[in-house]
């Protein structure tokens, strides 16, 4: 007796082919992501973004087993438009471009293999692995001063309605018995682009509406502000009591975990707020 294939084995098989030939295709761009993840404190959670799409992915697999698999040949296209990216990235030795190529050709293969169903299903997680690609260091720095400053600015007020002398000069903060810098680890650009990608995972995850979940995940950059002002204003306090050495070391390292933490339970309560509302 002959066994057929069926369509959607076909499709399993073909689908394979493509994983297996895309992680041969970008084994050394994951190889140079992982390194940055290492050695860039700013994209150290790069590591979990992988594994919470893989995540956000398994808690729709009832839903996927639904779905009817389709060969869709747009798909053909947008995985074409991403090897371009790619081809175009590495004449031009550009790594941002390099490292998010990989989204619209991982769509592509979904979407050519098994059809828009499943491409619309899985358009979230795969967008979310954008989050897991360090920004362009000219980007980065654009961003990351101008929030040095705001940060310095905040925290100059602050501690000055708590009756502190305190001068400000950029982001250069002067007290009576010691000078603190609000250098770039210290802007919260850090703590706001983890707090988003935790923010996307918070609204992905719920069960509110399209436009609760956009209020959710924009809510990320008055928390990470908020609670980067925090910490800054307490190394502050601390400073002008203790001297200068209570902003370096363990102090310093604590207090970064802590804004995370604060981070996490105010998102966690917008989330609980909206649902109530």
């Amino acid at each position: 007796m002959t066994r057929t294939i069926s369509d959607t084995q076909q499709a399993m098989i073909t689908l394979g082919v493509f994983l297996t030939a895309l992680v041969i295709l970008y084994f050394p761009i994951l190889q140079d992501l992982a390194h940055a993840w290492d050695t860039n404190d700013n994209y150290s959670h790069g590591y979990f973004i992988p594994i919470v799409s893989a995540y956000i992915i398994y808690t729709l697999k009832d839903e996927l087993k639904q779905l009817p698999v389709q060969t869709n040949i747009l798909g053909l296209f947008l995985l074409l438009a991403g090897l371009a990216q790619l081809i175009i990235a590495k004449v031009g030795s550009e790594f941002f471009l390099q490292r998010t190529s990989l989204i619209p050709v991982l769509g592509g293969i979904i979407l050519f293999c098994l059809g828009f169903s499943f491409f619309k299903k899985l358009l979230l997680p795969i967008v979310y692995l954008i989050f897991m690609v360090p920004l362009p260091a000219i980007i980065w720095n654009k961003i990351a001063f101008p929030m040095q400053l705001f940060g310095s600015f905040l925290t100059e007020k602050v501690v000055a309605l708590m009756g502190i002398p305190i001068l400000r000069e950029g982001n250069i903060l002067y007290l009576t018995n010691t000078t603190l810098e609000v250098v770039d680890a210290c802007s919260g650009l850090r703590s706001l682009t983890t707090l988003f990608a935790l923010s996307a995972v918070f609204a992905i995850l719920s069960s509110h509406t399209t436009t609760q979940k956009w209020i959710l995940f924009l809510t990320a950059a008055p928390i990470a502000i908020f609670a980067n002002i925090v910490r800054l204003t307490g190394t502050a306090i601390l400073a002008s009591k203790y001297g200068g050495d209570v902003a370096q070391g363990f102090l310093h390292d604590f207090s970064g975990i802590a804004v995370f933490v604060v981070g996490v339970i105010m998102l966690a309560t917008v989330s609980n707020l909206i649902k109530r509302i």
